[in-house]
């Protein structure tokens, strides 16, 4: 009995194989392999789809296709030819069985094919695909609010009896759905429980043109034998009509209130269908979250809850209360306001990418009273979430409020940095609980590791057992990991992990604790590279990235600072001036997803919006006329080290420089990707272009010998990375004097957002892999590591956020949690552990660890689209005679172990360090999949490296 099998099977990029609500009529399959034979490499595949129609009766059959194709693909199939679309409510199951050979066989012989059995089916759903399947109309409070304040949370209900409920012919259900969503955020429930386990949806989308709507399965909470149900939404502002943006802020920018949208589908045996949309017969009431907002917190009183308020009320008539509420708070409920449907300009999406979720719980680690007296509790962990607390005891009227930040700055907790963000939630208990009381926010969320809790009833003895972090952030499957041997390395990857999980809720954000929290688009463009490598992030970054393409459709091609754009027009930011990396966002982060996943796709959605950026670039009228136009501002290299704090653009490279090294980096890009795309007149004008570009670029900025106008680490690392120089000559010098300044420097880091991606990268093709670590291993101010000296869990906005002194920078540009500088992990996974894709997808790997500092040891490990890849390996230390010598003793040696892991169907090519002993391996060697073991002899680095004094 063969024990090969299909692994994983999932359709598009969706987390989830069984997927409920998708919007692809013909989704794309992917599929890994267990155990297989080594050097696997399938050559054809089978699948077959059976659609099962929900709203048929149970006589019908299910309806099957199969198609059998002579393929060695295995990563986003075609639906199969002969499988008709999914329609709207469609649900259908696919498995797939495949045949491979040994791919280094020399022969191919049909006795060598290994057969793959069929896999375990999965299923897919359509969601409600055309507009006119939709009943339900957007429903709001009748009531109006004052101009420019805070909005309380709503609840909004409708009972409801299921058909010939209670009759002896009560109809049996086959299904129920619901499709909903909210201009605002919400959270649904059926007779008294939650429906999902979603946060804060339907998450942050172009509201004025697309709204996400989600899909669940709510057959199990549905009173069947008695009939009568009560389905309930609550509702708050969010992102829709909150306050956003710094500087104060401005509500209402999608709209004045927030508004419910919702249709329950209950499907029966018989076929038949009954629906609860919403309408005017509706009513809602204000509920006890009297205020809800993203950067001011969650204020809820327990004294006006509405007991059962979404329960089913068997027996009762509607709108009748429990005895307990009755006792208490008894609230008047009202009729909504129906506005109709959905404006036909806005697309109802079904949920893109996986949605924000409660990801874990953290416990306190410290009490800390404060020199004022105040009570903090320290989590250990700069997180994004909030705070629960539980089985309080206290009177009726009791408030307890929680202060959240990210620092203690002179023993108090360090508010400044949040600037005009309030962050603080409150409760009010109700105080008529034996067992205690407990709460947790709905509708919001901070950055912070450290909570001030003042008010808490009684002595803080149980302070410590009644309270608790909830990690809140979009549910990214991790696709990866790095170790080493160096512990502050190890943290300084932790810290981007926790930084990247924190920025990602529902947008990839700036900062998640002060009054900001917006997609940056320059922010993500150098940061993207990075992010998928450690977490699957694809389709989150494709919904923002459509979501950038309607603003900027709306810009007349210039994408906005941030997406969804809220910032006002007359600001610096919210101009929409071109700006450079920030407008390569809509080139370079659709190019970092397709080289992750092999998908053009991405690129063929995107293409309009790319090809629009590089034509909304304005260039020179005269003289260098296929750069950028000089006389305009740019953010350049945005907070550099040697900035102000008073002026985060106050970089030591030249602003133009930078705009238009990655002009030409977009261009080359373009070039790319016109011809994926089978643009070939487009790929030969790009081209052509970025020669042009690149002859300018020469004139402007490099001497005859090769140094820059802009002697600095950013330009020069650009330069290099970037491919700027025109002669090989000119290039050396630019590598020498790269490594010039690092070292004269101390190792301490001068790049700020558009260099520090580059800067290791730059120093390692400089043939300096050497300089590189030890700017890595550097922990004086500014550096990676000072930061992990300082005791950082996250990655910081800027490389001395915290003084030496631990004073808070004065900068208002100042979080603790950030993730662009961390984009240095990309060079400790591609480098120092040596994993590499050397094809978009992961179809081929190439594995070329970089040994150096004094790391004994290093692995990096890739959920890649065919299955995990990984590099690992270890120094077992000098080897020659036990004298450390090679026969000429001229240099020390020491062996090396590798471990490379390839998938099933690719291949990889691994690249030895400098120095193997030709008598054991040749370099480089071709792997086909499966595990594989080598041991070489290699010339041991030398470390460490020295600066250069001020005279040198």
């Amino acid at each position: 009995m063969c024990s090969q099998s299909i692994d994983v099977l999932r359709f598009e990029h969706y987390a989830v194989a069984h997927q409920l609500g998708t919007q692809a009529p013909r989704p794309r399959l992917s599929w890994t392999f267990a155990d297989v034979p080594d050097n696997f490499i399938q050559h054809e595949y089978e699948v077959e789809i059976t659609h099962h129609d929900v709203d048929s009766s149970a006589s019908s059959g299910p309806v099957r296709h199969s198609d059998k194709v002579a393929s060695s693909q295995s990563v986003l199939v075609p639906w199969p030819s002969s499988a008709s679309d999914l329609t709207s409510r469609a649900r259908a199951s696919a498995r797939v069985r495949a045949w491979g050979r040994n791919s280094r066989s020399s022969t191919a012989s049909a006795s060598s094919t290994v057969e793959v059995p069929w896999s375990e089916p999965v299923v897919i759903e359509a969601g409600l695909l055309e507009r006119k399947e939709w009943q339900a109309q957007l429903v709001s409070s009748p009531w109006e609010y004052p101009e420019d304040s805070p909005q309380p949370e709503e609840l909004f209900r409708k009972q409801f009896a299921l058909e010939s409920a209670g009759s002896p012919d009560q109809k049996k259900i086959k299904a129920a759905r619901l499709y909903i969503t909210a201009q605002g955020v919400y959270e649904a429930e059926i007779n008294g429980k939650v429906v999902g386990d979603h946060f804060l949806a339907p998450g942050w989308t172009e509201y004025r043109r697309r709204l996400r709507y989600q899909c669940f399965d709510v057959a199990e909470l549905l009173e069947q034998q008695q009939g009568n149900n009560t389905f309930g939404v609550r509702v708050a502002e969010g992102w829709f009509c909150g306050r956003l943006g710094f500087n104060g802020g401005a509500r209402c920018h999608f709209g004045e209130r927030p508004a419910l949208f919702a249709q329950l589908e209950i499907t029966y045996e018989d076929g038949s269908r009954q629906t609860v949309a919403t309408d005017d017969t509706w009513e809602v009431v204000k509920g006890p979250t009297f205020k809800a907002e993203i950067y001011d917190g969650e204020k809820y009183d327990a004294r006006l809850e509405i007991d059962g308020w979404s329960g089913s009320l068997v027996g009762q008539p509607a709108g009748q209360t429990t005895s307990a509420t009755q006792a208490g708070h008894q609230p008047k409920w009202e009729k909504v306001s129906a506005k109709g449907p959905l404006p036909d300009t806005v697309a109802l999406i079904a949920e893109e990418a996986e949605p924000v979720r409660r990801i874990q719980t953290i416990q306190p680690v410290k009490h800390i009273t404060t020199p004022s007296g105040r009570t903090v509790v320290d989590f250990g962990q700069n997180l994004v979430g909030y705070t629960r607390i539980k089985n309080i005891k206290g009177l009726r009227g009791d408030k307890v409020a929680l202060s959240h930040a990210e620092v203690m700055e002179k023993d108090e907790l360090g508010t400044r940095p949040l600037r005009k963000a309030d962050c603080r939630d409150e409760y009010i208990l109700r105080g008529d609980l034996a067992g205690g009381e407990s709460w947790e926010p709905r509708f919001t969320f901070h950055g912070y590791r450290y909570v001030q809790i003042d008010g808490w009833p009684g002595n803080n003895d149980d302070l410590l057992s009644s309270i608790e972090a909830v990690v809140c952030h979009t549910d990214m499957r991790k696709t990866g990991e790095f170790s080493c041997s160096n512990a502050q390395l190890n943290r300084l990857h932790e810290n981007v992990q926790w930084s990247m999980r924190g920025n990602f809720l529902s947008v990839p954000t700036d900062c998640p604790q002060r009054d900001e929290r917006l997609g940056w688009t320059g922010d993500l463009a150098m940061f993207s590279p990075t992010a998928t490598l450690l977490y699957k992030c694809t389709d989150m970054i494709r919904g923002w990235l459509r979501d950038l393409a309607v603003e900027q459709a709306r810009q007349g091609g210039v994408p906005p600072m941030v997406i969804p754009n809220v910032l006002p027009k007359n600001s610096v930011f919210g101009s929409v001036l071109p700006a450079a990396i920030w407008g390569d966002a809509a080139v370079l982060t659709p190019w970092a997803v397709y080289r992750a996943t092999g998908d053009a796709e991405v690129l063929r959605e995107q293409y309009q919006s790319m090809l629009d950026w590089v034509a909304a670039i304005p260039r020179n009228k005269t003289g260098n006329t296929h750069l950028w136009d000089a006389t305009l501002a740019q953010l350049g290299d945005w907070l550099d080290p040697s900035a102000p704090p008073e002026n985060p653009a106050g970089a030591k490279c030249d602003a133009i420089l930078v705009a238009d090294a990655f002009l030409i980096h977009t261009l080359d890009v373009m070039a790319q990707a016109a011809a994926i795309l089978s643009q070939t007149d487009d790929a030969a004008k790009f081209q052509a272009e970025a020669a042009a570009a690149r002859a300018e670029f020469a004139y402007e900025y490099i001497t005859a010998a090769g140094r820059l106008m802009s002697d600095s680490q950013t330009g020069y690392a650009l330069a290099i990375v970037f491919d700027l120089y025109p002669t090989a000559k000119q290039r050396q010098t630019g590598c020498e004097r790269l490594v010039r300044i690092v070292r004269r420097n101390g190792f301490r880091i001068g790049t700020g957002f558009a260099g520090t991606p580059y800067i290791c990268e730059a120093l390692t093709r400089a043939g300096r892999a050497d300089v590189a670590y030890a700017m890595l291993y550097c922990d004086e101010c500014p550096s990676w590591l000072y930061s992990v000296k300082m005791g950082a869990t996250t990655i910081w906005e800027r490389y001395d956020s915290m003084l030496p002194d631990g004073s808070v920078n004065p900068g208002e540009m100042t979080s603790f949690n950030h993730y662009a500088l961390g984009s240095v992990a990309r060079w400790m996974w591609e480098r120092a552990a040596g994993l590499q894709a050397a094809e978009p997808g992961w179809r081929r790997l190439r594995v070329a660890p970089i040994v150096g500092g004094d790391l004994t040891c290093a692995s990096a490990r890739h959920e890649t689209p065919f299955g995990p890849a990984e590099s690992s390996w270890k120094v077992l230390g000098d080897f020659e005679r036990g004298e450390g010598k090679d026969a000429g003793g001229a240099r020390e040696k020491q062996r090396l172990v590798m471990t490379v892991v390839v998938p099933p169907n690719t291949t990889a090519e691994v690249v030895f360090p400098e120095g193997p002993s030709s008598r054991e391996q040749t370099s480089p060697v071709e792997l086909g999949s499966g595990t594989h073991e080598f041991s070489v002899v290699i010339d041991k680095p030398g470390w460490p490296v020295e600066p250069i004094g001020m005279f040198g």
